[in-house]
């Protein structure tokens, strides 16, 4: 079934609601909490202390099937399997979660309470048959997840972020800032990262722009990737970053680990939060100024988002060419105008003037990235940093998205990412170094507007 099929037919949000309330109060549902506490009460510390998740799994499941064969109700195979599927995963995994989790066309896991359960799949939000227990059930998984990591969340410090084994981003908020609810929202990462050929064949980018960029992060530029939330920042930072060279020795710095950096000589630091205390904080400024003490020749920086915006200045100003990072932003223009109020965060007395001096100094190119209305991730602006024109920086638009495309009978988005025909300053800097990009590459596709 296609994707416009399954949209058509999938359930509404009070459909998906009331089945889940009749499912939540079936026999069936009596039966698997009475299962799953006689499993709790025979393995008991087992549970916690086993060592290696393959054995607890086995044990899980020979105990599993004991209890069940002595259970007094009939059941038939699908019903049995169903239960040892959902015990397995309320204890191995993260209950509800875990089929939605192995499911490859879901991308994102919105929790709005234990029975309001939402995911994106390509591209679009549409609520699932799935449902914790209880508040309490919802409240267990995610102490779950983010004990994992090191990391709290309770009513003093009521937002936390953290990650999955697999790299997957996780947020979780809790009441009293939460009104109706802790709420927990996943973003999730292929088991399989993203490679170039990958956003390719997404229509993120094109086979030249691909070309462009490899080059660019070989011939060691500083890039800036900015967009909104859920834009592909991260998915294309981590694919840009495959093109670093393996004979370099690279940091990675990150609120919650997600890059997925094959080279040999990569060193990975993670920020971490204050303690119960208010004590023992970590923050990526912290870590940005301590990646500059250990000899790094790229830094690459997941996202920033405060004071730490200067610090990474200095370092791409001071012999750290190559560097990479992502910023939120609405254009390429406005991700200057916000790594210039984040340097101002930092707390240090700057003129603006000089505070862009440093910007355009350091940042060679921005690769600007948006969230189309059909759902889809694309690459609108690769912007080129010229330099200064009195006090302002000057900017030129490499290659742009053609929105006047229009959409296609699935409402799908014609354009493409089309080159306004100017030559990039930085060209000759890639020829120095031996880098060369073949002119038809700028050739001029788009039209004036």
């Amino acid at each position: 079934m296609s994707l416009i099929d399954r949209l058509a037919h999938r359930r509404s949000p009070v459909d998906v609601t009331a089945r889940i309330r009749t499912t939540q109060t079936s026999p069936l549902a009596e039966i698997r909490r009475r299962v799953h506490k006689e499993l709790q009460d025979i393995l008991g510390p087992q549970l916690y202390n086993e060592r290696s998740a393959e054995v607890l799994a086995q044990s899980v499941r020979k105990t599993l099937a004991e209890v069940l064969a002595k259970d007094e109700h009939a059941l038939n195979a699908a019903d049995r399997t169903r239960i040892t599927s959902e015990i397995c995963d309320e204890i191995l995994g993260h209950g509800p979660l875990e089929p939605l989790l192995r499911d490859q066309d879901v991308s994102e896991i919105m929790v709005n309470g234990p029975d309001r359960i939402y995911v994106e799949r390509f591209g679009h939000i549409v609520p699932v048959d799935a449902a914790f227990i209880d508040e309490t059930h919802l409240r267990r998984v995610i102490d779950k997840i983010v004990a994992r990591v090191g990391r709290r969340v309770d009513e003093a410090s009521p937002m936390v972020d953290a990650r999955l084994p697999d790299g997957s981003r996780v947020n979780a908020v809790l009441p009293p800032i939460a009104l109706d609810g802790a709420v927990l929202t996943i973003r999730k990462f292929a088991a399989d990262p993203y490679g170039i050929e990958d956003l390719i064949a997404f229509g993120t980018l094109s086979r030249s722009v691909a070309h462009l960029l490899s080059a660019c992060v070989k011939g060691r530029l500083d890039m800036l990737i900015s967009g909104g939330t859920g834009t592909g920042k991260t998915t294309t930072l981590n694919v840009l970053s495959q093109y670093l060279p393996g004979d370099e020795r690279i940091v990675t710095i990150e609120d919650a680990a997600e890059l997925q950096l094959h080279q040999e000589h990569v060193l990975r630091l993670e920020s971490r939060p204050a303690n119960i205390e208010g004590r023992g904080q970590v923050t990526i400024r912290d870590l940005v100024r301590n990646a500059l003490r250990m000899r790094p020749d790229r830094i690459v920086v997941g996202e920033v988002r405060d004071g730490a915006a200067l610090d990474m200045l200095q370092a791409m100003n001071t012999g750290h060419d190559g560097s990479l990072t992502t910023v939120h932003a609405n254009s390429p223009r406005d991700s200057l105008s916000r790594i210039e109020t984040m340097v101002l965060m930092a707390g240090i007395d700057l003129p603006v003037r000089a505070i862009r001096e440093q910007i355009a100094s350091a940042v060679d190119l921005i690769i600007h990235q948006s969230r189309l209305k059909d759902g889809s991730r694309r690459i609108t602006h690769i912007t080129e940093v010229v330099g200064m024109e009195g006090d302002v920086i000057s900017l030129q638009d490499l290659f742009l998205f053609d929105h006047r495309a229009g959409q296609d009978e699935f409402g799908r988005s014609r354009g493409a990412l089309l080159s306004t025909g100017l030559r990039p300053r930085f060209v000759d800097h890639l020829e120095d170094v031996g880098i060369t990009i073949a002119p038809e590459v700028f050739g001029r596709t788009l039209l004036t507007r």
